[in-house]
């Protein structure tokens, strides 16, 4: 899908670098943008995994030592101490940035003064960066929730109804949550232009005063829905995704949290409802199965309406 006209596919050219993004079980490629780690920096930086962004990290805490090691080295013996070579430089470096300063070598030379005193506010400002992006990765607020892999289509109150499951896979409240479910797919206008339509899909209930364990979101397929006068192979065959978006207030952190789930229409499963994932023992205490959560089943008996959504 584009966002106006532009039929077809074209092959990315030789020599570019595309950004590639997932939107359901599509893989959408971006071209046209720089690819360089600066573009986004902070961006890159948040999303980046914990292993690479660690490694970038101390790859940045060599290479600047490694610098200021060759730029002591261009002085003459500027460092009190420093034997022969970059190693005793580049751990003066490392003691310097870091503010150690354990004071067996010491700057000697005005030009070893000028050259710490600079590398002292650089080494400042990278650690306040650092300390910054590692703090804004840790206190992001994040909500774990499990949404189910397949949207199921089966009746509920005499309607079909397409059907979400997520659950809450920590042991805390999430108080006030919302949700909202969106159905993304093409739309061609009046004047022929090919657009990517977003269209709300009314949910029974949208809201839960205590997310704790498991919710299940029903958007009855009746007149005012998207997905009205659809048959299961039309729906199957089409470009269509689903947004489910869930904010609510995690009462552990005191902070917002927000959770996205995105399915394609090739992930709904006609005719199945889900398994239960939650029972009560003998003694009246309630278990969760969370290795359950995809788990769907044949409905017990046939649906009079086939494989109609609408």
């Amino acid at each position: 899908m584009s966002e106006a006209g532009g039929e077809g596919v074209r092959e990315p050219r030789r020599g570019a670098h595309p950004h590639s993004r997932r939107i359901g079980e599509r893989r959408i490629i971006a071209e046209g943008l720089e690819s360089n780690a600066w573009t986004d920096f902070y961006h890159n930086a948040m999303t980046a995994s914990w292993p690479i962004f660690i490694a970038a990290l101390a790859a940045a805490f060599f290479l600047l030592n490694a610098v200021f090691a060759l730029i002591y080295d261009l002085g003459d013996r500027p460092i009190a101490n420093a034997r022969e070579g970059l190693a005793d430089l580049f751990f003066f470096s490392v003691e310097t940035s870091s503010t150690v300063g354990y004071g067996d070598m010491h700057p000697q030379t005005g030009y070893g003064h000028i050259v710490a005193t600079i590398e002292n506010f650089v080494g400042m400002m990278l650690l306040a960066m650092m300390t910054g992006l590692v703090f804004a990765r840790i206190s992001r607020p994040r909500a774990r929730i499990i949404f189910a892999h397949n949207p199921v289509v089966c009746p509920y109150e005499g309607l079909p109804t397409l059907m979400f499951r997520m659950a809450n896979a920590r042991s805390n409240f999430i108080s006030e949550a919302t949700a909202k479910t969106w159905m993304i797919g093409p739309h061609v206008s009046r004047e022929g232009g090919r657009l990517v339509s977003f269209q709300p899909m009314r949910l029974v209930k949208s809201e839960n005063p205590t997310l704790a364990l498991s919710w299940v979101l029903f958007h009855p397929i009746e007149a005012d829905s998207p997905l009205f006068g659809l048959d299961s192979e039309a729906l199957m065959s089409s470009e269509i995704n689903f947004v489910v978006s869930i904010v609510g207030f995690d009462e552990t952190s005191g902070q917002t949290v927000h959770a996205r789930g995105v399915f394609a229409a090739q992930d709904v499963r006609f005719d199945q409802e889900y398994e239960d994932i939650i029972w009560v023992d003998e003694e009246g205490r309630r278990h969760i199965d969370y290795s359950k959560i995809n788990a769907t089943r044949p409905l017990p008996r046939p649906v009079e309406s086939g494989n109609s959504v609408g």
